[in-house]
């Protein structure tokens, strides 16, 4: 069964503090000797995939299964061996440096809560989450074998076909949603929640107040497909499994139940034996060469600090380092002359999937629960007469907070473009926070009204002092490196024979959902067509 409206998932989490954990030791055993290989300098490889996300992990397991041995490179850690508290990841309400990507102090998307500011400081470390920080907008991402799959919230949903024009509008829909978008929910291990024990679970009542106070100003309330086990969160319900979702664990990881690429992709990945992969190395530059490109890069410690360089031959090389990373050094590339032939369209076409985030006080009444689930599980779709829908989100903080909280993807024309700063040999974005106010309008068509019906009022401690909405954010960043434009439309890069992107990049600013279902049937497609066609 699948839900075909929208929501909000990969990357972002609406809760106050962080969250914690990935997958236990237990469960990420058997890829540790994968994930730790480091490539030499002077290497050669047929096909060196950068990043390990979505887009990467797709594009690794079926150049392996046609016999193509794969090299991939993640700048994240490998995430396979559990801290002094015996958990892969932090806890979610105190986070600390395995949190955030090379930050002093964290950077929570909810920074205040009841007037007091809840960001810390924590040593600097090569943690799972990155708060990048560009003019206008903080991106979300995560970082670590495993790519946004380690810090999403598992909403897996496929756009209703009546929008996906809006979304790829150079691609069949009839192969997408006949063969592709099936194909990426059955590897992904895509499910519902079972409604009976929604409706029952305290785990989910903060989910049932959202329901009631949806349709009560008449708005249709969804479930959404999600990535969780839902076996394993009734196990943690009754006290028979550690907990996972029910301990609040998600925006820094989730030790147990959640089914990151870590379970799905990477396990097929690990038992094709012909995938190698290079955890904290970051590239830095590809340059065409005698058999393929130059691809140098550099490993880091985990302080963030180059222990080395190496440079490395690829026949071919995929671009999978996720929307920004792979739009950054695409950017880059063309800027200094390394690939001066890809065409104007490096770095175009950017967005953020129209995220708002938003809270509402509720009556004391409607309390929302001191135990709430991590994993969101439904929404309220407003998208055809108000161009929004919006998830009804936890907020974990494990005390009532008779609070219901919302992460809202919204239709929004505006699109950025990354450019090449010499000055500071960094890429740039020119975002405009300003131009948030369209999701902002979009959102209100949902909450106005149930405020209006319900007599409640909006939360203003969540994101500064005396500030309504999440505008500073996005956790689903999207474009940069657009299908049929800046590649052609299966993602070989124009300009350059061998040069491949596979990742949210070419999604142009927009999937109407949650994109990482989107993201991984796209690889799909691409994939089979360049080894069909390229190998």
């Amino acid at each position: 069964m699948r839900c075909d409206n929208g929501s909000t998932g990969p990357s972002r989490r609406t809760f106050l503090t962080g969250t914690g954990s990935i997958l236990g030791a237990v469960a990420l055993g058997g890829l540790a000797g994968t994930a730790k290989a480091s490539i030499s300098d002077a290497a050669t490889v047929p096909a060196l995939v950068i990043g390990t996300g979505y887009g990467g992990c797709v594009t690794a397991l079926r150049l392996a299964q046609a016999g193509v041995d794969v090299h991939m490179i993640e700048m994240g850690m490998a995430w396979d061996t559990p801290g002094p508290d015996g958990k892969i990841f932090a806890n979610t309400t105190t986070p600390d440096q395995r949190s955030f990507w090379l930050r002093t102090r964290t950077k929570q998307p909810l920074s205040n809560f009841l007037g007091f500011p809840i960001d810390k400081d924590i040593p600097k470390y090569t943690g799972i989450l990155d708060a990048e920080e560009f003019s206008g907008i903080t991106v979300y991402q995560g970082r670590g074998v495993g790519g946004g799959s380690l810090v999403n919230g598992g909403m897996a949903v496929t756009p209703r076909r009546e929008f996906f024009g809006e979304v790829l509008p150079s691609v069949n829909p009839d192969e997408m949603y006949n063969v592709y978008y099936p194909r990426a929910n059955a590897e992904l291990g895509v499910s519902l929640i079972d409604p009976a024990w929604f409706d029952t679970t305290p785990a989910y009542q903060y989910g049932r107040v959202g329901r009631k106070h949806a349709q009560r100003s008449g708005f249709p309330f969804v479930y959404v497909p999600n990535v969780y086990d839902w076996n394993y969160m009734k196990q943690e319900a009754d006290g028979t499994a550690p907990k996972s979702a029910l301990a609040g664990e998600i925006l820094y990881g989730n030790n147990y139940g959640k089914k990151s690429l870590q379970k799905t992709y990477l396990q097929k990945i690990r038992a094709t034996g012909r995938v190698t992969i290079s955890p904290l190395h970051r590239v830095t530059s590809v340059t065409p060469a005698s058999g393929g490109y130059t691809v140098t890069m550099e490993e880091l410690n985990t302080t963030g600090a180059v222990v080395t360089t190496k440079s490395v031959t690829a026949a071919k090389v995929f671009f999978a380092a996720g929307s920004v990373g792979t739009s950054k050094l695409l950017t880059k590339l063309k800027a200094t002359g390394a690939l001066p032939n890809l065409n104007g369209e490096i770095g175009q076409g950017w967005g953020d999937n129209g995220n708002v985030m938003v809270g509402r006080a509720n009556h004391l009444w409607d309390a929302t629960g001191a135990l709430q689930s991590s994993i969101p599980t439904a929404g309220i779709d407003n998208w055809a007469a108000g161009g929004a829908f919006a998830e009804v989100a936890p907020l974990p903080t494990g005390i009532e907070t008779y609070a219901s909280f919302y992460l809202s993807i919204t239709r929004t024309p505006s699109r950025a473009q990354f450019s090449w700063n010499a000055a500071t040999g960094k890429a740039d974005l020119n975002w405009q926070t300003a131009w948030k106010q369209t999701s902002i309008n979009a959102a209100k068509s949902i909450f106005d009204k149930i405020n209006a019906k319900e007599g409640t009022i909006y939360r203003t401690d969540l994101f500064g002092v005396y500030k309504t909405w999440g505008d500073h954010l996005t956790y689903h960043p999207l474009g940069g490196a657009i299908i049929n434009r800046a590649t052609d439309n299966y993602g070989r890069l124009h300009g350059y024979s061998g040069l491949y992107v596979m990742d949210g990049s070419l999604i142009p600013g927009t999937t109407t959902v949650n994109p990482f279902v989107t993201i991984t049937a796209l690889a799909e497609r691409n994939v089979e067509k360049i080894i069909a066609t390229d190998f």
